[in-house]
């Protein structure tokens, strides 16, 4: 029976940034189990851990915001478990806070709006005022036609509805920082790499970090 459910922020860094989505499920529900957490078990023949990420962070991309609900069938104070955690994380595993929120709110994911990137590129000898330029059309335009292959498949779809924000974060040098808001939720989710892509910065990003998670209740709509 879930009598409780827990929020945990927690980062990921270096030293597992290439682990797969479904891993990281893994390695959380192996790290509760053995910090003695009271998890609650879905009910059938096999039961499994209830527990979710706001949204799959992609292989080699860091972050600094993750979300993470934790249902539990006998209650645990936050700090509690944050602690007891602590004590079985690896590097590259941060635990940030923990917070209580209703057991019966909408699932994580689908309170999920936008994330926001901090994305490292080559500067490739262009100024600020050109990559600001660049960005400039990039939000003007009314539509941004895009192919992702993917092996032997290939998607068709609008970036531009992707990209809610861009902004130059750190002034061009070698390299420059980008801050992007894009689209994150249940139906679709944008890519950092591709936009940088599409702003012609040639080859993938130095660095992927996601640094935010906006998580409402409000349409999609309503997102800024």
């Amino acid at each position: 029976m879930k009598v409780q459910r827990l929020r945990v922020t927690f980062g990921r860094g270096e030293p597992v940034k290439y682990i797969s989505h479904l891993d990281l499920m893994r390695f959380w529900e192996r790290v509760l189990r053995r910090a003695g957490i009271p998890l609650a078990y879905s009910k059938g023949a096999n039961p499994t851990a209830q527990l979710s990420l706001a949204a799959p962070l992609p292989v080699g991309v860091l972050s600094s915001c993750e979300l993470m609900d934790v249902f539990l069938e006998e209650r645990v104070t936050p700090a509690e478990l944050v602690e007891r955690l602590g004590a079985q994380t690896v590097p590259g595993i941060e635990l940030l806070g923990a917070r209580e929120v209703g057991v019966r709110l909408p699932s994580l994911q689908s309170q999920v709006r936008w994330a926001e990137y901090r994305v490292e590129v080559l500067a490739d000898g262009r100024s600020r005022d050109e990559v600001q330029a660049t960005v400039a059309r990039l939000l003007a335009a009314d539509s941004l036609p895009w192919e992702h292959r993917r092996e032997e498949q290939v998607r068709r779809y609008d970036l531009r509805k992707l990209v809610l924000d861009v902004w130059v974060e750190e002034p061009p040098g070698e390299t420059l920082t980008l801050g992007m808001r894009l689209r994150t939720d249940q139906e679709a989710s944008g890519r950092p790499e591709q936009v940088a892509a599409a702003l012609g910065f040639a080859g993938r990003p130095l660095r992927i970090e996601r640094s935010k998670l906006q998580v409402g209740e409000r349409p999609r709509a309503d997102v800024p």
